[in-house]
């Protein structure tokens, strides 16, 4: 095990933000350098438990215990080898998953859990500066080709897998570049760009293929590309977002997140030549929803020069210890504050929007707002509590409510399930042979880390489809087959 008293004689300790009147001024990631010996310090609070919990935390079942030893031991190049055992981007669930297995880690009972997305973090990024994280081509072709619609986690996750089996995979992608909402919805400052970037350039020297520009449904029907791939994999996401239809919705300056976010990063990488279309300089910004993709909205706007930003949640106020309803191990709803939520900014919870207040001209300039209460499983308005806050730009970050239908779901004529998902068996295919899903498409709006547990599972099932066995492994367990491993 790790140090056999470091969970006694250490506090668990993050690396510092970088100040707020500092990282606000350009787009930076806003984490400071943190020696490798603290790391390793707090690598060695790990107890190496009997019945580690983190691994049922971790959807990808990473194997925690283990890599955290081999970090305090200053292994690194064993330990990031049994980090991309089960994970194909660590440095993507490092910067963005919520850390599930740290609210089920054993010393978090009673103390601070162990810094394990921190560790996973810099053991990633050790072994890309030493140059440990070379392309692992397939020794044989298969012959068999595959074609992955969607760049985002799940999708880049299966598209590595299948590729390293030996087929040949083609990753289809609207947008003009490659990366899903990992480049255009996750903003500079929590994830650099050059990350991607890096991580796309091991897997064009492994032979993926990249179709960037390419609109399938509308550039490539779904027939055609049923014909020239051996099977198909829909990674296209949950992209169809929540909306909010009260008095005033049609007034100039209402957007959804996704359709601010993408703006936001263009202009952090210097990609435009001119202000972007939707901009929160010296405006009054709010933003309707308390989730990561509001507190993405806030940081951008603060980075633009907003006036003012005010982020609205519907649910109360959080407590900041684990309420008793949702016990060890399980991920506790408990209050959290971003590095966005530090920098600027007012949090205001149990209030609902009853109507968007516009000017003459048809232009938004303020919000009617209601306190609510939670009575008999729904929200009920307090009596005379309405009052108008400014705002010339809003912002709807309440989530997404499955995939979109596209002409390509209509094309491929797969099924929805009754939550408007595409609709799979236990191994990952649609009810079209040869017709795969994995991630949000048809989980979910969910956490990068299912994506890509999901993207590595549906490439076992396709694996097996198209040779009869499998060797890559499956972190989400099938229910109707069993697999070679």
């Amino acid at each position: 095990m790790t140090d056999p008293k470091g969970f006694l004689t250490t506090e668990r300790q993050t690396p510092k933000r970088r100040p707020v009147d500092v990282r606000i001024k350009d787009w930076k990631e806003v984490y400071e350098p943190q020696a490798f010996t603290d790391l390793q310090k707090q690598a060695g609070r790990c107890m190496d438990c009997g019945i580690p919990f983190c691994h049922s935390g971790c959807p990808l079942g990473n194997l925690i215990p283990e890599w955290n030893d081999l970090i305090w031991r200053g292994e690194k190049r064993e330990a990031i080898d049994r980090l991309h055992a089960t994970n194909n981007f660590p440095e993507f669930t490092g910067r963005l998953c919520p850390a599930p297995c740290e609210t089920a880690c054993v010393v978090g009972i009673n103390a601070d859990a162990v810094t394990i997305k921190q560790v996973e973090l810099r053991t990633i990024e050790d072994a890309f500066d030493a140059g440990f994280v070379t392309p692992l081509p397939s020794e044989r072709l298969t012959g068999k080709t595959v074609a992955v619609i969607g760049s985002g986690p799940a999708g880049l996750a299966a598209a590595q897998q299948l590729t390293r089996a030996g087929h040949t995979v083609a990753v289809f992608e609207r947008a003009d570049r490659i990366g899903g909402l990992l480049r255009y919805g996750i903003p500079e400052f929590k994830m650099e760009k050059s990350i991607v970037d890096r991580r796309i350039a091991q897997m064009e020297a492994e032979g993926t293929r990249f179709r960037a520009g390419v609109n399938v449904g509308v550039d490539i029907t779904g027939d055609s590309l049923r014909s020239k791939y051996d099977a198909v994999v829909l990674a296209v996401g949950s992209t169809h977002w929540r909306d909010l239809q009260v008095p005033g919705r049609e007034l100039q300056g209402i957007h959804q997140a996704m359709e601010y976010l993408p703006w936001g990063n263009k202009q952090g990488l210097g990609e435009l030549d001119s202000t972007p279309p939707i901009n929160a300089t010296g405006k009054h910004v709010v933003i309707l929803g308390g989730g990561d993709t509001g507190a993405d909205c806030l940081g951008t706007a603060i980075r633009q020069g907003a006036a003012s930003v005010t982020q609205l949640e519907i649910m109360p106020r959080p407590t900041e210890e684990r309420p008793s309803s949702q016990p060890w191990p399980t991920y506790p709803m408990i209050y959290r504050v971003s590095s966005a939520h530090e920098e600027a900014g007012e949090r205001l919870y149990s209030v609902s929007t009853e109507q968007f207040l516009g000017d003459a001209d048809g232009n938004l300039r303020a919000l009617q707002l209601v306190e609510t209460e939670f009575v008999n499983g729904k929200f009920e308005k307090v009596a005379g509590s309405e009052r108008e806050i400014p705002a010339d730009l809003v912002f709807l970050a309440m989530g997404f409510v499955g995939p979109e239908k596209s002409d390509l779901i209509s094309q491929l004529e797969v099924e929805l399930d009754e939550r408007g998902n595409i609709k799979r068996d236990g191994d990952f295919a649609t009810n079209i042979d040869g017709v795969f899903v994995a991630g949000d498409a048809g989980r979910g709006q969910s956490l990068i880390v299912w994506a890509i547990a999901e993207g590595r599972s549906c490439a076992s099932a396709v694996d097996l489809y198209l040779e009869g066995s499998t060797q890559l492994p499956s972190p989400i367990a099938p229910t109707t087959r069993s697999l070679m491993v």
